[in-house]
């Protein structure tokens, strides 16, 4: 998910379960230049509570789905992620960045390998720029073909698989990071068990002209009910997951962002398929000797929220960083923040100051995520 100025009214675009938000009475706003559902008469802090204790149902149909078609579209596609693509099996999902040449992130995303193609999602806000990125760089390796007819829909929490079985018996196979086609509600899908939540849950790729049926067969069980961005994004951060143009973007480097864990041994110096992408010289020398910031994970000590923007400072005022996502956790029920700081103040239980209208609020640098994850791993 990612974040893009506001729009005119005029000039957003709408997803094909537009009519079916405004039916279940959804507060819409502009999104990445679509209107969107922020949240739905319940409220947001209720549409949290039922994704961490039942199944909620999100429209992500604004990001952008794409194939790579041909015998060389993983090795092409390796030349722009730090990302092992080759070895990835049929039915098995990964998550990627492309980097600029300075290292830093263009966009994330998802990839997962299937029988004769790879089929990748990326961020509403950047799916133009990424298709243009594909068809300069490896359009002459592989076809690249943008998927617009199709919608994507977000089941998550612990109750989704339960829910999800009843329409298909055969998902419940699935694990963390992996997918399968499906036959749900009439219609031919895709499924992957992933998600933006830090839940177990799914994310369903279905033709535009079929998600309205599908969205109603889910929301017909009574595990389900619909949540907006609002929920999607404080659930997002408890789990400490980046948002796209908040806490990663162009400048930030996969190291400084603490994604390494993304970047498999064969991609890393020394490795068999190592470099080869943009940016490599600086994340490969990043790997090797440190980033001079790194993203922290901060909990309040006191029930003041503290928000994108603010600024983190020592007990002196020395600026350290600054918060690039924040929240009151519904779960934590507490402050919670996503900030960059200097690597020797990122550090755990280190205490630090934010600034918020004019006082400081002490915060504790903490691990994340800030509630555990609950991937069904197998």
């Amino acid at each position: 998910m990612s974040a893009l100025p506001a729009a005119t009214p005029a000039s957003l675009l709408k997803t094909p379960l537009h009519a079916l938000h405004l039916e279940l009475g959804a507060k819409m706003v502009p999104f990445a230049g679509y209107e969107m559902p922020v949240n739905y008469p319940g409220g947001i802090i209720a549409e949290h509570k039922q994704c961490r204790e039942s199944a909620a149902l999100f429209d992500v149909s604004h990001m952008g789905q794409l194939r790579l078609i041909g015998d060389d579209a993983a090795r092409a596609l390796e030349s722009l992620v730090p990302v092992d693509v080759v070895d990835l099996a049929v039915g098995k999902q990964r998550y990627a960045f492309f980097t600029n040449a300075s290292g830093g992130i263009l966009d994330d995303l998802m990839i997962t390998r299937r029988e004769g193609d790879l089929f990748v999602v990326v961020n509403a806000a950047c799916k133009d720029a990424d298709t243009r990125h594909l068809v300069t760089h490896i359009g002459h390796r592989c076809t690249v073909q943008p998927l617009p007819d199709r919608a994507l829909l977000a089941l998550q929490g612990p109750k989704a698989v339960t829910a999800l079985r009843k329409l298909n018996p055969e998902v419940a196979q699935l694990t963390f990071m992996t997918g399968m086609a499906a036959h749900i509600a009439g219609a031919d899908c895709f499924v992957t068990r992933s998600g933006y939540t830090g839940e177990d849950g799914f994310e369903i790729s279905v033709p535009a002209d079929r998600a309205v049926a599908l969205a109603r067969a889910l929301l017909a069980l009574h595990e389900v009910k619909p949540a907006g961005l609002g929920a999607r994004d404080t659930l997002r951060l408890e789990a400490g997951l980046c948002l796209y143009g908040h806490d990663i973007n162009a400048t930030t480097t996969p190291v400084e962002a603490g994604l390494t864990w993304a970047i498999q041994k064969v991609r890393r110096p020394g490795g068999a398929r190592a470099g080869g992408y943009p940016g490599a010289s600086v994340i490969e020398s990043q790997l090797a000797t440190g980033a001079p910031i790194k993203r922290a994970g901060l909990l309040g000590l006191e029930r003041v929220p503290v928000r994108e923007g603010a600024v983190i400072v020592d007990a002196k005022g020395h600026k350290l960083g600054h918060v690039t996502s924040g929240t009151l956790s519904p779960t934590v029920n507490q402050p919670i923040a996503m900030a960059y700081l200097a690597a020797n103040h990122a550090l755990a239980h280190h205490e630090v100051y934010a600034e918020v209208r004019g006082k400081r609020q002490p915060m504790r640098v903490c691990p994340m995520p800030f509630t555990p994850h609950r991937y069904h791993r197998g």
